[in-house]
């Protein structure tokens, strides 16, 4: 078996604690389980072997890409597995435990400093013109994660292991970055369950995607400042906005009560998914992901108190 073939095929399990009494069952994936401890990985791998296949990627080329830092791990792994090199775009607004992690693994970091530590529109879009121009250069392969559609393949399987984990789903809630997961997601359980309820999260600072204004917060991973172009609103049923303060008190109280040791935007994932478990009542079931590992933000609000 290489490194690769461990991708996915992550635990499943119940929440027992946090969710009250009266609500449906909520699952959760451990996503930390994959290789790099992320759900990046599923798509990471889908994006660079479609590349790869149709020429794009070149043997011994560069992987380029803009990131938060969570894919950016993912393409790292990927490209230390197969042999490629990487050079990203990231910044200062994530934690400073996925920088290192992106140059364990060999890539080349370009930082691009932040307002205080935000993560908004603009930081995002600098990032995303920095790795285009630096994409440019020969042997250079844009990965381009918002506007790449071979991504959403790669959580197909992640929904039909929380179908078959699970014993059937009636909600899914994810938060939304590229909105690669919730789209890949669903599309593998709706096909188990027409019926399937789809509930998106954003960051309650940002309510971009419920037609708001953009703002700044600190739930690394999703909230972008804009819609993401492979976003579409017809596949979910509801949107709703999370803050900063509740993810990470809810990130802390997982670890603590679930004994879940994961990151902000699962915080976030959490704190919605009982929200609506507890307005669909007893005899269903709401999955959701844990995105990645909390060892990525121990530096962070969330866990450096």
């Amino acid at each position: 078996m290489r490194v690769l073939d461990a991708v996915g095929h992550t635990p499943l399990v119940e929440l027992r604690r946090v969710v009250p009494e009266g609500a449906a069952r909520v699952v959760i994936k451990l996503e930390s389980s994959n290789p790099t401890g992320s759900m990046k990985d599923r798509v990471a791998r889908a994006m660079v072997r479609a590349a790869i296949a149709d020429g794009r990627l070149e043997p011994g080329g560069t992987i380029v890409e803009y990131t938060g830092g969570t894919t950016g791990v993912s393409l790292a792994l990927i490209a230390a597995a197969l042999g490629y090199r990487a050079h990203f775009v990231s910044s200062d607004a994530f934690s400073d435990e996925k920088l290192r992690t992106m140059r364990a693994y060999g890539a080349e970091l370009t930082e691009i400093a932040s307002d205080g530590g935000q993560i908004n529109k603009a930081l995002i879009q600098a990032m995303m013109a920095k790795a285009k121009e630096l994409a440019a250069r020969p042997g250079h392969w844009f990965c381009n994660q918002l506007d790449n559609a071979d991504g959403e393949a790669g959580y197909h399987a992640l929904g039909e292991e929380m179908w078959e984990q699970s014993g059937g789903v009636d909600a899914l809630v994810q938060s939304v970055g590229t909105a690669h997961s919730i789209h890949g997601t669903a599309h593998a359980l709706r096909r188990r369950n027409p019926k399937l309820h789809v509930l998106a999260v954003e960051p309650a600072e940002s309510p971009v995607l419920r037609g708001g204004a953009p703002g700044s917060h600190k739930i690394e991973g999703i909230g972008i400042g804009f819609a993401p172009p492979l976003w579409r609103r017809d596949e979910v049923d509801g949107i709703v906005g999370v803050s900063t303060d509740d993810a990470n008190a809810m990130a802390r109280r997982h670890a603590r009560e679930e004994a879940i040791f994961a990151g902000t935007s699962t915080g976030a994932n959490v704190v919605a998914a009982i929200e609506l478990a507890k307005r669909l009542g007893v005899g269903k079931t709401v999955g959701t992901i844990a995105v990645d590992s909390g060892l990525r933000y121990l530096s962070t609000d969330a866990y450096r108190a």
